[in-house]
């Protein structure tokens, strides 16, 4: 299948210039929003009838996420992609740490950023550190949804060379088509994570034992990540790492087993046993 003749400039007037991807963040932080405030209002979804925090301190959260959000993400990325595998640029130009303009963010590093952040707000509130979690878990698929069809708009990470009749001749990947690995992970860590979530929160009722479904959010998030890796192309400056992992491999093994200690533990307090 050739690429889709899709400009990465959405909106352009003048010398102003919109990318797809950024409506794509705004529109992911939008619904994250609008969404999380559906369900902090919810209260019988949550634990002991009491959310994480009120749909008005949900604005002033924001601030705090984006902040974890840039922050991790950027040191992470200069840390594992730069750093870590040999790289001196950024020691060698330490204020290019900061140039976020320039691109280079790594969504373990956001993730982890966007998790001290609502810990720290819970507790800044006095509220379940753990359903603040469990809210960021809820609300992130849809942006992960988007934020994946902007990488496909943009023709960036693309997967390896496949005879799948659905591969795609992306601009920058040569004459061979690739596996849309964007796509995948789209439909994989966004909309199917949403739906799985969905039905969690409210028909399963997951929201009343903290930590479930953050712990759900991360295993299903590591498992898809590590699946569609085995199709996506490498990054180039990398390549794979001992064992045959890649960098998204090896980052998404401590999320998953994170996830799975956030479910156990969620799981204890069904048993009447000492919750962390």
């Amino acid at each position: 299948m050739p690429f889709p003749d899709i400009d990465p400039i959405a909106i352009s007037i003048g010398p102003l210039a919109i990318r797809w991807y950024a409506l794509a963040y705004l529109a992911g932080i939008g619904f994250a929003y609008f969404y999380g405030r559906a369900l902090l209002k919810q209260k019988p979804l949550w634990h002991q009838s009491t959310p994480p925090m009120s749909a008005a301190q949900l604005s002033d959260f924001v601030f705090w996420a984006i902040i974890g959000v840039i922050l991790g993400g950027r040191l992470a990325y200069v840390l594992f992609y730069s750093i870590l595998v040999g790289g001196d640029y950024y020691l060698q130009n330490p204020l290019s740490i900061f140039a976020v303009w320039e691109g280079g963010m790594s969504f373990h590093g956001g993730l982890i950023g966007v998790a001290l952040a609502a810990i720290f707000y819970a507790r800044h509130v006095k509220q379940n550190a753990l359903s603040a979690l469990d809210l960021m878990g809820t609300i992130a698929p849809i942006g992960l949804f988007l934020g994946r069809i902007a990488n496909f708009i943009n023709g960036e990470l693309f997967g390896r060379v496949t005879t799948m009749p659905w591969g795609v001749v992306f601009p920058e990947g040569g004459p061979e088509p690739r596996h849309p690995s964007q796509l995948y992970e789209g439909l994989l860590e966004g909309l199917l994570c949403f739906i799985i979530l969905r039905v969690a929160t409210h028909n399963a009722m997951a929201l009343r034992k903290p930590g479930l479904v953050a712990g759900m959010f991360a295993v299903i998030y590591a498992l898809s990540r590590i699946l569609v890796e085995f199709v996506r192309e490498p990054d180039a400056h990398i390549g794979l790492l001992p064992y045959g992992l890649t960098m998204g491999m090896a980052l998404s093994i401590p999320v998953g087993l994170i996830g799975i200690a956030l479910i156990i533990n969620a799981g204890r307090r069904k048993k009447g046993g000492r919750a962390i």
